[in-house]
């Protein structure tokens, strides 16, 4: 892209771009420290970086998520190449009842159930990023000085199952009522004259075209009859979308619901279009990263009983009965007698959530006393990790290992090494839970049994980017009339306005004067490759991408999608973070490309088997991407330890 094209997307206009140096916000406006940033005592120079004024990582925008400094030790870990230039440890001389590797929600709730069941217990949470909450992750932003929160993670506290007993007193506890909280908090009617759209791009369709629905169906009403003919693909294509969207023929006729959902179960919904509907191969494009935003793959590595369990179509004639679909054994939305639900969306997403256990660990960290209160309320971190506080939370500290002392069964002791501002250390504990990511616990625990360590090794996390932009208005989405764009072929699968949410004295935006945050989603795919092996490429991609490249890529979408509206990239945006997972939700069994394991032999459960004194907790150990089953697996490590 030339000089000229970077200056008309901004590329060079300052906005909030801070970043930490030396643990400490830097960048635009951070040496003034912001006023609103909570006042911290000066401290001696060997104070950690969480213990100095303005240490505030919410705040922060650019490149967020796996921020630079979390992850490169452990990859000179994971390569072999740590342990030659590490030095001796120092023993910090420290002691705990418990030590918890990771810092995410199921690392928070492990120290929760273990100080209900022992609340004297003094414990250690040791965590490799920045801020708590691992994938739970809060992005504040201040356009014109009024605040407004993003999820730079986790989204919403639904779940495919049932919750269960005890994820459900967890909730209760810490004051979550998802049905009361929707009731009182959510706010209706305010993008009521907006509807949903889709963006062809030039590059994938031939053109850029903006095409909206009529009240925000997607795809089939944009193809239909002649609403749209200006739309960039040939009139049969369009004939082929509308086919597969209301087509009521059963494509395997002679058998019975159960034969065809095996059938489906075994093909991939591409193919599924190709070989049995027979669908012209130019509509792929408009579908193929319709599963993104729960799979992490596109409709190439999906089994098509997965989609007829999202509703999307091609499915109506094969009059399928209600029941558990193949993949994540529930039943789907709107195929089966309705089930209580369990959902709601926080302003900040999950983080809401981790700051809900944080403030029932470290009373002293945050201010206030109720599920609302908790969503505007800043958090001090130079009192997570005091001496006098029997819960301590000890962030940008890398584990680099956990062992048993002592033979692993009859061990009575674990040591933990960390490293910290360049510092190798050691704490020793009565018992630890490693709630980290299930790929670097051999790394950590060499001893393991061998077979464990395989299975730690199967899953492979799916890597994914959670963007938010802040603009000064949106006036343009106003414009043009719509709240949500479905962009297939361009660097992020979507985006959409922030969902708006009055919750406590935190207010959403209401009219298009006001500034707003924007959501935008990218999982980088590789079609045509099993789901692990495109999930091991995005890794690696994510890793390798500037964040210039990502901001030359937003500004660009953002112009494009909205310049009909008046959006102008180099004059409306304020602010970007860019929220990198490259290990991101945890790895769900794909029958594709999975073998179907016997109970009790699937890789997850060989992998959290405990060990000595250590346990292992974490959405990995469940193999499903979901909070209840974080805080099931930590419920589980836990009583493992304490009552073996």
């Amino acid at each position: 892209m030339s000089k000229n094209r970077d200056r008309e997307l901004g590329m060079f206009r300052e906005i909030t771009r801070r970043d930490f140096l030396n643990g400490v916000a830097a960048g635009a406006g951070a040496a003034a420290a912001d006023s609103w940033l909570p006042a911290l005592a000066w401290a001696d120079e060997d104070l950690a970086p969480q213990n100095k004024p303005g240490y505030y990582p919410p705040a922060l925008t650019g490149l967020r998520g796996s921020h630079p400094g979390s992850f490169e030790d452990a990859h000179k870990l994971r390569d072999g190449n740590f342990w030659k230039s590490s030095g001796q440890p120092t023993d910090t001389g420290e002691s705990y009842d418990l030590v918890i590797v990771g810092g995410g929600i199921s690392g928070l709730a492990a120290a929760y159930f273990w100080r209900t069941q022992k609340p004297e217990a003094r414990i250690l949470i040791l965590d490799n990023h920045d801020d708590f909450g691992g994938h739970a992750k809060r992005n504040e932003f201040r356009p014109s000085g009024r605040l407004l929160l993003g999820n730079g993670g986790t989204w919403a506290i639904e779940s495919p199952f049932p919750y269960s007993k005890v994820a459900r007193g967890l909730m209760d506890d810490l004051g979550i009522d998802p049905s009361a909280l929707a009731k009182k908090c959510n706010v209706s009617g305010v993008y009521k004259n907006l509807t949903n759209s889709f963006f062809f791009d030039k590059e994938t369709f031939g053109r850029d075209k903006l095409v909206k629905g009529k009240a925000g169906g997607f795809p089939g009403e944009i193809f239909g009859g002649d609403a749209n003919p200006g739309i960039p693909v040939a009139p049969e294509v369009a004939r082929e979308v509308q086919r597969l969207e209301t087509s009521e023929e059963d494509y395997f006729p002679g058998l019975t619901s159960e034969q065809k959902k095996d059938k489906l179960s075994r093909m991939s919904y591409k193919k599924f279009l190709l070989d049995v509907v027979k669908i012209d191969p130019r509509v792929i494009p408009i579908y193929q990263t319709r599963t993104h935003p729960l799979f992490g793959v596109g409709i190439d590595a999906v089994a098509a009983l997965d989609c007829w369990a999202l509703q999307m179509p091609g499915f109506m004639g094969l009059k399928l009965e209600p029941g558990p679909y193949h993949r994540m054994g529930y039943t789907p939305m709107g195929y089966a007698t309705p089930r209580e639900g369990y959902e709601f969306h926080f302003p900040d997403g999950n983080a809401t959530i981790a700051r809900l256990l944080v403030r029932r660990l470290i009373p002293a960290s945050t201010p206030g006393n109720s599920v609302e209160d908790i969503v505007t309320a800043q958090v001090d971190y130079a009192k997570l990790d005091r001496y006098e506080s029997p819960v301590r939370i000890r962030l940008n500290s890398i584990v680099v290992s956990a062992k048993n002392l002592g033979d692993v069964n009859s061990a009575k002791e674990v040591q933990i090494g960390y490293l910290r501002d360049k510092k190798l250390k050691t704490v020793r504990a009565k018992s630890a839970v490693l709630a980290c990511w299930n790929m670097m616990i051999p790394y950590l625990c060499p001893d393991l049994p061998a077979a464990q360590q395989d299975a730690l090794h199967y899953g492979v996390k799916v890597p994914l980017v959670y963007t938010t932009v802040a603009i000064k208005n949106w006036r343009s989405f106003d414009k043009l009339g719509i709240r949500s764009v479905a962009s297939p072929g361009m660097y992020h699968y979507q985006m959409n306005l922030d969902v708006p949410v009055d919750i406590g004295s935190y207010n959403s935006p209401k009219t298009p004067d006001e500034p707003i945050l924007v959501r935008m989603e990218r999982t980088p795919c590789y079609p045509g490759l099993s789901e692990r092996d495109q999930h091991k490429i995005g890794r690696g991609d994510l890793l390798s991408t500037s964040f210039e490249t990502f901001e030359r890529n937003i500004r660009d979408q953002l112009g494009r999608v909205l310049g009909a509206g008046g959006f102008d990239p180099g004059r409306d945006i304020e602010a970007i973070t860019v929220n990198r997972w490259p290990h991101g939700y945890a790895y769900e069994y794909n029958y594709l490309f999975d073998p179907e394991w016997p109970a009790g032999q699937s890789p997850c459960e060989i992998a959290h088997k405990p060990f000595g004194r250590i346990a292992i907790a974490n959405s990995d150990a469940a193999a499903a991407a979901y909070t209840d089953a974080a805080v099931n697996e930590a419920h589980r490590a836990v009583q493992e330890l304490l009552h073996g």
